[in-house]
């Protein structure tokens, strides 16, 4: 790996510099330029439970039932169809977190950098993000497949270039952007039918996100055994995915401006519960759908990722109390090299082979020693590349 493929992770997936050493108590909260050390934290939560916290939920619950590991282990499934879970939220957590790095990666980049050279930038790390995604879905999948728009690093990308326009437009234009997507989305659902469907309609596999995925990518027959049952959409529900990434754009000017500290939390909450009333009086209207991404799971993902981002920046930020969150920073300031070591290193296949012999024998323990080793020997990676400042760059 060169020196120059090893610098600064991609904006869309982090929002600075790698974390320096954590202190217990923070002197004043994030200003400017400064990096969100909350940020790297929050994307390291979210991805662990991606890379492993699943396996072990399960491994716990393996030892035995119990009210609280139950309720853990449902909401680490996507809802079937209708409804919303945690596990629903994780992929608007991460768009969110695109837009509130853009205004601190904006502003620290045109200290060196012209108008011009950050759009080249911006550019080119849309195509290699694009091209991560391609490549991580053509190795799961086991086919080439260069536009996959399901996957989160191909939206990723889409939004990081929309949030990058957006940059330097007023918080009033942004905004008013978010909601006109969010609006003639729910219309054009709403409004416009497609072969023998109703106009309308919000049935799994039978309704105009699905159509337009059928007319322009050819999608007749399943990719594997699970798609016709699960339904994902892809090209519409790119469309509103992009809001949720603008609001996170609105939060990151908010965090920069020089508001008090309880002003920017007030007014966070304000729009994190303000949303969660909105999106759920939409539900009996417009049905939450994540494989649809309605307008009404849109704003509901995106306000409950607002309040978690805003108890991360609470307590780390503006609390200062950082060291619990170090596991995490770990993890989310290479969150990239997480996300693809399953699918482009086969991670979990290689510990398993060194495991599998041991946890036949510790019965009910076996696969919590499973869950254990491989999170052991993933954080520890992501650790080593930590402490030599290696960060997987788009």
């Amino acid at each position: 790996m060169s020196k120059s493929s090893t610098k600064v992770i991609s904006q869309t997936i982090r929002a600075s510099e790698p974390a320096q050493p954590l202190e217990e108590k923070a002197s004043s909260p994030v200003k400017g330029t400064a990096r969100l050390v909350c940020l790297d934290a929050f994307r390291g939560f979210i991805m662990f439970w991606i890379v492993g916290g699943g396996s072990l939920m399960l491994g716990l619950q393996a030892l035995g039932h119990n009210r609280v590991i139950d309720t853990i282990i449902y909401h680490l499934n996507h809802t079937s169809w209708e409804g919303l879970r945690f596990y629903d939220c994780i992929w608007p957590c991460f768009m969110l977190m695109v837009g509130v790095s853009v205004p601190f990666s904006y502003a620290k980049r045109s200290l060196t950098q012209t108008h011009s050279q950050m759009w080249a930038h911006t550019l080119k790390r849309v195509a290699v993000l694009f091209l991560w995604g391609s490549l991580r879905e053509s190795l799961h999948l086991g086919s080439v497949y260069l536009v996959e728009i399901s996957s989160a690093l191909q939206p990723i990308a889409i939004a990081y270039l929309m949030a990058f326009l957006l940059a330097r437009k007023s918080p009033r234009f942004q905004a008013a952007t978010g909601a006109l997507i969010l609006a003639g989305y729910a219309l054009l659902l709403a409004l416009v039918p497609a072969p023998g469907i109703a106009a309308g309609s919000y049935k799994l596999n039978a309704n105009l996100v699905y159509a337009v995925d059928i007319a322009l990518l050819g999608k007749t027959h399943p990719v594997d055994q699970n798609e016709i049952v699960e339904g994902w959409g892809t090209v519409l529900s790119t469309i509103p995915t992009v809001s949720t990434t603008i609001l996170g754009l609105l939060i990151g000017g908010l965090l920069r401006s020089s508001r008090s500290a309880k002003s920017k939390m007030k007014i966070m909450s304000i729009i994190g519960i303000g949303g969660l009333v909105t999106g759920y009086a939409l539900s009996p209207v417009i049905p939450v759908v994540m494989k649809m991404w309605t307008t009404s799971y849109g704003i509901l993902t995106a306000s409950w990722a607002c309040l978690l981002f805003l108890l991360f920046y609470w307590i780390i930020d503006v609390r200062g109390y950082r060291k619990w969150a170090f596991p995490f920073v770990v993890i989310g300031t290479n969150a990239l090299a997480a996300y693809l070591g399953g699918t482009v290193t086969r991670l979990h296949d290689i510990v398993s082979v060194l495991t599998r012999g041991a946890e036949a024998p510790l019965g009910s323990f076996g696969p919590l020693f499973g869950a254990v080793a491989f999170l052991g020997v993933e954080w520890l990676i992501l650790y080593w590349m930590y402490q030599r400042k290696i960060f997987l760059s788009a």
